[in-house]
């Protein structure tokens, strides 16, 4: 695998009501740019070339609910972006359009969700 993965890219596909604003959410919180737009399709090139995250509409849309509940739509991945300062990265994140969960399992960690309602998680570096 190692030999074919030589030179290749990657991207994470997420779904959204919105395809552009979610991209502009991220763009601007992780100061990566939008590399492309179309209608219904947005993609974040992640610095460095070769990734990529590419927001897709979805039509009949359900954010997932964190913490999961039996029944209801589970979270299916969540991005984990590590920071220096914890409270000055969630306030950063709520001015772009974030939202703090209820729920929050660490006292190094902040759970929050991105306009569309994907949880992601700021993680303080401690090391």
């Amino acid at each position: 695998m190692r030999s074919r993965a030589s030179g290749m890219w990657w991207g994470a596909a997420i779904e959204s009501p919105d395809p552009g604003a979610l991209a502009r959410f991220y763009s601007e919180l992780l100061d990566w740019p939008i590399g492309h737009e179309e209608p219904g399709t947005a993609i974040v090139a992640v610095p460095g070339g070769a990734s990529f995250l590419v927001f897709q509409q979805a039509e009949g849309y359900e954010p997932p609910v964190w913490p999961p509940v039996p029944g209801s739509q589970r979270p299916m991945t969540h991005f984990d972006f590590q920071v220096g300062d914890l409270e000055s990265a969630v306030a950063e994140a709520v001015a772009l359009g974030a939202t703090v969960a209820a729920h929050q399992p660490q006292d190094n960690v902040r759970v929050l969700f991105d306009p569309a309602g994907h949880p992601f998680c700021l993680v303080r570096d401690d090391g």
